[in-house]
């Protein structure tokens, strides 16, 4: 670790960040970085409707998609704290509808290929994505996310209990605990937030974190009077391909004006809209030892690799993520990669389908928030060097 933490010449990151928007990688950017609470820089750059040329600002709206899961999980380790559950609490327990899960067999050519799952899905499980559960957006021709779609699982007609039970009709990918497999255990963590706090699941996050942070523009819906802040969505040209440039305008309303309407499915998973200063808020909450809604050891749970030895992520076409482990609700650095600043051990984040990210390294007490609008844009070259840069600035490899 460099010994030079005082440096804060941000020039560079704010370089890196102009070159992806003029380059048309990104359509506009808005970052912050924070140290030991403080915000040290905040930059916005290009515009939130290009078309239209509106440039970006602090009010603008942004859809949170994955990174909603940072607030479900935050949700989750304040009931654990209150001693109101267990982390290896069968479900059942609390929803008996995901009890007894039947298992896809290994290579099975049909839904119906199943045998009994060797043990039941635990809440730690759900948190860190090692349940059976899928998702059906990354590799939707297979199995069991084919049924789901042909059962429109993911509808947003369906209330948290609905879908619930709903993904209770099929089997799980794999026996619970052998694998890790990104899926919709956040939203079932929301409809057992719903179950334990008797609360819906947008009533308790209002209550118990929303107001308590002065997070006033975060939530599943936005009002008519604040549409236009919504910042217009855009998709990659090559939409396989995270880092080529070249950008489309995404006018597809079930995807860009979701947010516009209130629908009964509240996904915990991915649901949220939010601005950049009430994301920085909930980020700087999770850094304050005094000023925190979690004890500083319930918030390391979330940091704290959750994921048995030599299990790592790894998504549907892509390689294994050798060094990147999941904790209570976040990706966690066990050890960088290539790509990765050296200095990044211990630090926990995720991100968004739509580009957003964010990162907390509790270790060097700092962090990271982008925000922009480029779909299937998670992971991208934006994100890389947003982080290299603002290590790099606070002094850090």
């Amino acid at each position: 670790m460099s010994q030079n933490r005082a440096k804060t010449d941000f020039s560079e990151l704010h370089a890196a960040m102009r070159r992806l928007v003029d380059g048309d990688f990104i359509p506009s950017v808005s970052t912050a970085v924070i140290s030991h609470g403080e915000v040290v820089d905040g930059f916005f750059y290009g515009d939130a409707d290009r078309e239209f040329k509106t440039p970006l600002n602090a009010e603008h709206l942004f859809r949170a998609y994955s990174n909603t899961k940072l607030v479900t999980s935050l949700a989750a380790l304040l009931l654990w704290q209150e001693g109101r559950f267990d982390w290896d609490d069968p479900i059942e327990k609390y929803l008996p509808e995901l009890g007894n899960r039947q298992v896809l067999r290994q290579g099975a050519k049909d839904i119906s290929e199943v045998e009994k799952a060797k043990s039941s899905i635990t809440i730690r499980q759900l948190m860190n994505h090692t349940s059976g559960l899928t998702y059906d957006l990354f590799e939707p021709t297979a199995l069991v996310p084919a049924a789901y779609n042909k059962a429109a699982v993911r509808n947003p007609n369906k209330n948290l209990q609905a879908f619930v039970s709903a993904l209770a009709e099929f089997p799980l990918c794999f026996h619970p605990g052998t694998r890790w497999e990104y899926s919709y255990a956040t939203d079932v963590v929301g409809r057992l937030i719903e179950v334990i706090s008797g609360q819906k699941f947008s009533e308790f996050l209002q209550a118990r974190i929303f107001n308590p942070l002065g997070m006033h523009q975060t939530g599943f819906f936005i009002p008519a009077e604040q549409a236009d802040k919504l910042t217009t969505l855009y998709v990659g040209k090559d939409i396989q391909n995270p880092f080529s440039s070249g950008l489309i305008r995404l006018d597809n309303e079930a995807v860009s004006k979701a947010h516009l309407k209130r629908w009964p499915m509240e996904s915990g998973g991915g649901g949220l809209a939010t601005t950049m200063g009430d994301w920085v808020k909930l980020i700087q909450s999770l850094l304050s030892k005094t000023n925190s809604l979690l004890k500083p050891e319930t918030f390391q749970l979330m940091c704290t690799n959750q994921l048995p030895d030599g299990m790592w992520l790894k998504f549907p076409g892509f390689p294994e993520m050798v060094g990147r482990g999941f904790g209570l609700g976040s990706g966690v650095c066990v050890q960088p990669n290539a790509f990765e600043p050296i200095d990044s051990v211990g630090e926990c984040g995720w991100g968004g389908l739509a580009g957003t990210a964010w990162w907390i390294n509790p270790r060097l007490n700092i962090a990271g928030v982008l925000m922009t609008q480029r779909y299937f844009g998670q992971g991208g070259l934006h994100t890389i060097e947003f982080k290299k840069e603002a290590y790099k600035a606070l002094g850090y490899r």
